[in-house]
C-alpha cells in the first residue's frame, strides 16, 4: 500500500555538516536518521590557523632581520614601515577569518526544507520550504559563474553565495537528488515540480 501524508500549507514559511573540500562538512541523506539531507555551508579558507601562525612568525622574523640590518647601516627611519607591513597583513587575515564565521545550514525533513543562515555576528535567520512545491534553480552563466536559488510560490532564496562554483554545483546536485528521493517516497502523485538543475 502506498504511504500517504497530509502536507502542511504549501509555500515558504517566513523567518540547521557536507564536505566539499573545506567549505562544507558531512553531507548525505543518511547523516541524521531524522533528516533526508543535511549540509552546513561555510566559506572556504585555504590557509588553516596553524599555517597563518607560521606565516606571521616567518614574516615577523624576516622583517626583524631586515630592520636590524638597516639600523646597523644607519637607515633606522625606514624600519617602522617593516612593522607596519606585518601589522597590515595580520589585520587583513584576521578580517578574512572573521568572514568565515558565517554559514548556512540546510536540513530536509519529512515536512519541510529548513535553511538557517548565521551571520558573522552570530545572528540567525530561518526560512522553511514545503518540499513538494520547492523548486531548485541552478543558474549557470559560464564555467566560473553560477547561482543556486530555492524558490516556491513567488519567493526565492539564494543559497551558498560565498561558495566557489564547483562547491555550489555539488550542493545543487546533492540537494536535487535528496529532494527527488523525498518526492518518490512521500508524493501521492507520479508527477511533481521539477528542478532546473542540469548536472
Amino acid at each position: 500500500m502506498r504511504r500517504r501524508r497530509d502536507f502542511p500549507r504549501p509555500g515558504v514559511y517566513p523567518p540547521r555538516v557536507l564536505t566539499y573540500r573545506k567549505a562544507m562538512s558531512e553531507q548525505g541523506a543518511d547523516t541524521d536518521s531524522a533528516f533526508h539531507y543535511t549540509a552546513v555551508l561555510k566559506p572556504h579558507r585555504s590557509l588553516p590557523p596553524r599555517g597563518f601562525a607560521v606565516l606571521m612568525l616567518g614574516m615577523a622574523g624576516v622583517s626583524f632581520v631586515v630592520s636590524l640590518a638597516l639600523v646597523l647601516r644607519g637607515a633606522w627611519p625606514v624600519t617602522p614601515f617593516f612593522g607596519l607591513d606585518v601589522a597590515l597583513v595580520y589585520l587583513a587575515f584576521r578580517l578574512n577569518y572573521r568572514q568565515a564565521r558565517q554559514r548556512e545550514e540546510l536540513r530536509l525533513g519529512d515536512d519541510s526544507l529548513t535553511v538557517d543562515r548565521i551571520s558573522i555576528q552570530g545572528e540567525r535567520r530561518r526560512w522553511q520550504f514545503q518540499p513538494f512545491w520547492l523548486r531548485i534553480r541552478f543558474e549557470e552563466q559560464d564555467e566560473h559563474t553560477n547561482r543556486l536559488v530555492l524558490s516556491s510560490h513567488g519567493r526565492s532564496l539564494v543559497v551558498g553565495s560565498f561558495l566557489g562554483p564547483e562547491e555550489r554545483r555539488g550542493v545543487a546536485r546533492g540537494l536535487t537528488d535528496a529532494l527527488g528521493r523525498w518526492r518518490r517516497r512521500f508524493s501521492p502523485q507520479p508527477d511533481s515540480p521539477n528542478t532546473s538543475f542540469m548536472p
